[in-house]
Parts: structure tokens; sequence; C-alpha cells
């Protein structure tokens, strides 16, 4: 059997999310059609994505140009390592979030739901843009596409709440892509005359050294979606969403976009042996470190659930940028694996966080007491995220740190050292509680009918589901730590 060409596959993948888009608004009268579109176009996506699994494994490195603009300046999507991690990642998630979403939305009597599962749609055409982008112009175009389309689902309540939320998400995120990300970009195409991904980097020789540092901050706080602070407050603005919302900012797409293009950055446009040769990403080593303190700090003092796993995220995301801005390569592994291993952990958390809402119409941390008793699979699942985030075996989380503590060690880097272990505490100091109180402390006095059990079954499914899959990534990690070390050019 004749495998198709990668680069027709390439585009196939792109342009399936934002036809499923205009199928599902075609369905929107009939409900069961419309989730039966949603769920069929989820698992093409997976499909198509899958099928350049191999090609990807074995090294090639297909491309396909969409648009020329000017010569050397087009709309490009290649096949490289880092890029079919996200998007493997992505694909598979948008599939559990469906499930999710169905229970979800229909459990809660949403409004609006055929342009909740249109805009979700476009986010994820969006995401595979991002993901398979050639050039920085390209990821540029579907990072901004991204940024649009999941404003409708941050603000989907339309509360006044919901607005102003949209507005701060809006706000920082386009303010920080065209004031600071974009500058970058002109600048890198002045002095290079290129924005390909490039192994090795393309602006060794091209920028003065003094310089290197200064363009790094640019691009650093222009990925206003790695959530850097003090660029992080469009973040916990965006929990006023609903939770299939938020687990896509924090688990499927927004996010794992920011910080896959600071990883994208680092390796394919910098390249390590430039930013080692300059010192230039000292300055984000401390940063990140700083923020990760700082937001555990924060989380540690939530008692709204969403918000507390929203500073998790933000905490969390910055050891990815701290990993890359190691720029050792066991460091690129880890930060490669983290932005898989957060995925699965956090999308389960926030699954059992929505699951909560649902059954239990709870929000708050102090109303869980005795709960895991009555939702033993939701708090099953939830134990699973919280290990991952901690990094503590049989999650996957406890893969990516081992790799950040060992590209620390190779780089002499006590600080990061020092960040890891106290970060572990702070976030077993946020998540244990909170275990303890929904299986160990007594349930509160329920009044007459005021009992409950576990969410809808297609929740609670998409919930241990997402649990599983943060188990196979500790179990079996050999896919993503093969494409991991592929990035970092790394021997298997």
């Amino acid at each position: 059997m004749t495998l198709p060409d990668p680069a027709t596959v390439l585009a196939a993948a792109l342009a399936a999310p934002f036809a499923g888009a205009l199928l599902i608004a075609a369905a929107g009268r009939w409900p069961n059609l419309r989730e039966t579109v949603t769920l069929v176009t989820a698992g093409a996506l997976f499909a198509l994505v899958l099928t350049l699994l191999p090609a990807a494994l074995a090294g090639g490195r297909p491309a396909v140009t969409l648009a020329t603009m000017m010569p050397g300046l087009s709309l490009k999507l290649a096949l490289e390592p880092l890029g079919m991690l996200f998007a493997l990642l992505a694909s598979a998630l948008w599939i559990v979030n469906s499930v999710y979403s169905i229970g979800y939305m229909r459990g809660n009597a949403e409004r609006h739901q055929t342009r909740f599962y249109v805009c979700f749609a476009i986010a994820l055409g969006s995401t595979m843009g991002i993901a398979f982008a050639g050039n920085l112009l390209t990821l540029f175009v579907f990072y901004e596409a991204l940024t649009l389309s999941t404003y409708p689902l941050v603000t989907h309540h339309g509360t006044q709440e919901a607005m102003r939320s949209g507005r701060t998400y809006l706000g920082l995120l386009l303010g920080t892509s065209i004031g600071f990300l974009l500058f970058a970009m002109l600048w890198t195409w002045q002095a290079a005359g290129t924005l390909e991904f490039t192994e090795g980097g393309i602006l060794a020789g091209k920028v003065d050294a003094p310089w290197v540092p200064l363009l790094l901050v640019l691009y650093m706080y222009g990925i206003g979606k790695a959530a850097l602070m003090p660029v992080h407050r469009w973040l916990p603005a965006a929990m006023v969403a609903p939770t299939p919302v938020s687990a896509l900012l924090h688990a499927v797409a927004v996010v794992k976009a920011g910080v896959f293009t600071v990883i994208k950055v680092i390796v394919y446009i910098f390249g390590l042996d430039l930013l080692n040769a300059v010192s230039a990403s000292e300055w984000l080593v401390y940063v990140a470190g700083t923020t990760i303190v700082l937001a555990s700090l924060v989380a540690l003092r939530q008692d709204s659930l969403k918000r507390l796993l929203a500073y998790s995220t933000v905490s969390q995301l910055s050891y990815v940028v701290m990993a890359a801005a190691l720029a050792t390569p066991a460091a690129i592994v880890a930060a490669a694996f983290h932005l898989v291993a957060h995925g699965a952990g956090k999308i389960t958390l926030f699954f059992a966080a929505g699951s909560v809402y649902t059954a239990a119409h709870k929000t708050r941390i102090s109303e869980l007491n005795g709960i895991g008793r009555r939702m033993p699979w939701t708090f099953g699942a939830f134990a699973v995220g919280a290990l991952s985030m901690i990094g503590l075996p049989p999650a996957a989380g406890f893969i990516s740190k081992w790799y950040l503590m060992e590209g620390a060690i190779a780089a002499g880097r006590n600080f990061v050292l020092g960040v890891l272990v106290l970060s572990t505490l702070l976030n077993a100091a946020y998540f244990l509680p909170i275990l303890y109180r929904a299986f160990f402390v007594a349930p509160d006095r329920a009044g007459k009918g005021k009992t409950h059990g576990e969410a809808p079954w297609p929740i609670v499914v998409a919930t241990v589901t997402a649990a599983l899959l943060t188990l196979l990534l500790f179990f079996f990690p050999e896919v993503p730590l093969t494409l991991a070390r592929q990035l970092a050019g790394v021997n298997p």
C-alpha cells in the first residue's frame, strides 16, 4: 500500500478543521448532527497527523508552499520534530475535548453551542498552521488567527465580566504580538534576509553580539501566549470561559502555541550555539525561574479551583521557557517533552474541575469536602493530573522534570536546580490538600435532594481518558522522546 505524499497530507491537515467548521455551521440546527460532524472532523485530523508520523520519525522534512508574497517570503508548511509533536498533542486532545464538550455544553444547557463548536474548529485549524509553519511569517499569521478565533470562546457567556476578561485577553495577546513579535520579525528579516526555520538558526554572524539579548527580549515578550510575567494576566482573566474553553487555552492550543513558538525561535532562529556563545539567554533563565516560583505562590493562595489551575499553568509554562533558555540538548528535550506532559496533565485537571461544576455546581476548593467519595472517577483522574504537575511518577511530568534537572546539572546551573526543588514543594503544597480534602475530610451535610454523583458520562469518559494518556506517556514515552531528541540533535 502506497502512503499518501506527506506534503499533500500537510495541506490536508491544515484544511480539515476549517472545512469542519463550515460543516458544523451548516449542521447547527441539528445538535446531534453538529456534534457528529465535530467528532468526525477531530478524528479525521488526528488520522491525517498520524499519517505524517513515520516520515517525521525517519527524519523526513516535506514542505509545501501555500502562497508566495515576494522572493524569499511565503506562506509555507513544513514538517519537523517539534511541529509533529505539537500537532499530535493538539489533534489527539481535540477528540477528547470534543467528547467532553458534548457532555459539558448539554449538561449545563449552554447557549450558542454552534458558535462554540465552529470557533473551536477554527482554533484547531490555526493550531495546525502554527505547528506546521515553515517560517516565522506563516507562524505569525496563524498565531494571530488563533487569538482572534478564541476570543468569542473566552467571551462565550456574554456577561460584563466575560467581556471585560475578553478585552484583557485580546489586548494583551494582540498588543504583545504586534508591538514586539512583529518588530522582532522585521529586525530578523532585515538582518538575515530570511524568516525560514533552519537547523542551527539563521542569526549567527548576522546580528552583533550586544544586540542578540535585546532581540531575544522582543521575541520572548512578543510571544504573549507563553505567559511570562508580567504579561501573564490574560490567562487567569480568561478563566471566566466555559471549562472546555479553559482546557483549549491551557492544554490543547493557546498556551502550547506560546511555548512552542518560544522553542522554535530559540532552536531555529537564534540557534543554541549563538545563544551560548554570547550568553544571550542568561536573563531568560532567571525571569522564567522567577515566574515559576511567583505563580506557584499565587496559586497557593487561591480558593477558586480554576484560578488555582490558571496560575499553575503560568508556572508550568515557564518550565518550558527556562529549559529552552538553558540552550543545552538535554534541556531542549525537557522543554519539548514538557509541552506534551503538561498538555495531558492539565487538560485532566480542568476536565475534573468542569466535572465538579456540572455535577455539584461547586467552584471553590473550600467546598470540596468529601466530594471524592461521591465522584471517585473524577478525583482519581485529578490525582493523576496533580502528580504530573508536581513531577512525581508514574505521571508524565516526572520525565520532563528529570531531563530538565539533567540539563541544569550539565550546565552547572544551581539556580535552576533550586527552582525545581522549591517549585515541586509548592506544587505539592497546593495540589495535595485538595486531594486530602476530597477523599479524607467528611462531606458537608447536604440538604434534602442535594446529593449528587459523577457528571454525565461523556465528561467522565473524557476525564479518565486524559488521565490514562498522562500515565501512558510515562510508561511509553518513546515517540515523544524520539522527536524531542531529533529536535535537540541528540542521538537516541
